[in-house]
């Protein structure tokens, strides 16, 4: 286990400012499932995240980072993505020890904290067609947006080559 601090949400802006890469953020009250996030549909346009924290037998570790209302099959995703046998969810100590947030703020911007590279990034490819992606800033009470191409050029950034796949049903 490392002792590095996660990243702040300033420290995430200020990131993205350094890379040239355009975001907006809109506070709001906390949400934690997508349900209780669908009032800012209105408000925050773009495509909106659901995130999966998985991992295999071999303790490989995936954030799947999909449309909020798509399905993934656990049974199969797997042989997408490269795992060494089918998944389950990752355990909330090694989501804070990885990507440094809690369940209920899951996010692609958790790439931040991965300084190890213990988790392989999946895009759903229909998100990805998406002009802009929202995910929580590292916490769930705000939604930060940001263009398709630089949610990928971020990853690249933080030493990640995300996947883009169609993984969702």
């Amino acid at each position: 286990m490392t002792d590095t601090k996660p990243k702040t949400r300033d420290e995430l802006f200020a990131f993205l400012d350094e890379l040239g890469i355009k975001h907006a953020t809109k506070d709001h009250a906390p949400v934690f499932t997508v349900a209780e996030s669908v009032s800012l549909r209105d408000e925050i346009p773009g495509g909106h995240t659901k995130n999966l924290f998985v991992k295999d037998k071999k303790d490989q570790f995936f954030l799947l980072t999909v449309e909020e209302h798509a399905s993934v099959d656990l049974k199969t995703v797997h042989t997408l993505i490269g795992a060494a046998s089918k998944v389950s969810f990752g355990k909330p100590e090694k989501l804070m020890e990885y990507l440094g947030v809690i369940p209920g703020s899951v996010t692609a911007f958790g790439a931040i904290n991965d300084a190890g590279s213990n988790v392989t990034f999946v895009l759903d490819a229909d998100l990805m067609k998406e002009e802009i992606v929202n995910c929580h800033p590292l916490s769930n009470d705000a939604t930060t947006s940001i263009a398709s191409a630089d949610l990928i050029r971020f990853m690249e950034a933080t030493g990640h080559k995300p996947l883009v796949l169609k993984v969702t049903a």
